[in-house]
């Protein structure tokens, strides 16, 4: 919100990914009259009451090896080397540990559950089908929750299916957002 003061903004849309969907969640319940619609992509209400998972696919991201949490994240393995060229390309400073340990603590801890059914702007819900590191049928406690909801699961897309499906992912969020200006 203080991005949009700064600009003198009055509302702005949020799509928020995987932690940055709980973020966007919170958007839309603290600050419902600033945003015209919100993009919720591959997260979860809060593990009290959200879908967690796998004890494999916990294994997997907490042993380290980038290239199986990697596999995690994409369903074809030709998309990983794009992805990790791409973000040697954006990404130029590693997230210091510190970092890391609050962004697991700020997941582990969010909690919109009791909140969600507040949500007044229009809602798009994506996610991919074969998600391990937040699974699909998050998407679906978020669609119950939320009134008027949209939910577009995406066939096949693991946790970066926004990347990997983001022709499809783009119309759907275009179109969404084409239906919902900000003005008018």
């Amino acid at each position: 919100m203080a991005v949009l003061d700064q600009l003198g903004l009055p509302r702005a849309h949020a799509y928020g990914v995987s932690m940055g969907g709980m973020v966007a969640q919170w958007l839309g319940i603290d600050h419902a009259s600033r945003i015209g619609g919100l993009v919720l992509a591959c997260t979860n209400p809060g593990l009290a009451h959200g879908v967690r998972r796998s004890a494999a696919a916990e294994q997997i991201i907490a042993g380290g090896d980038n290239f199986k949490v990697m596999e995690t994240f994409f369903a074809h393995r030709w998309s990983i080397p794009r992805f990790i060229l791409s973000m040697r390309e954006s990404v130029k400073i590693p997230m210091p540990e510190y970092a890391e340990r609050l962004h697991a603590q700020a997941s582990t801890e969010h909690d919109s559950w009791d909140r969600l059914p507040t949500i007044t702007a229009p809602v798009l819900i994506l996610h991919g089908s074969a998600d391990p590191v937040t699974p699909a049928a998050n998407a679906h406690l978020l669609a119950e929750r939320i009134p008027g909801a949209e939910l577009h699961i995406v066939r096949g897309g693991r946790h970066m299916f926004f990347i990997e499906f983001d022709g499809k992912v783009n119309r759907l969020v275009t179109a969404f957002l084409r239906q919902h200006p900000l003005s008018g």
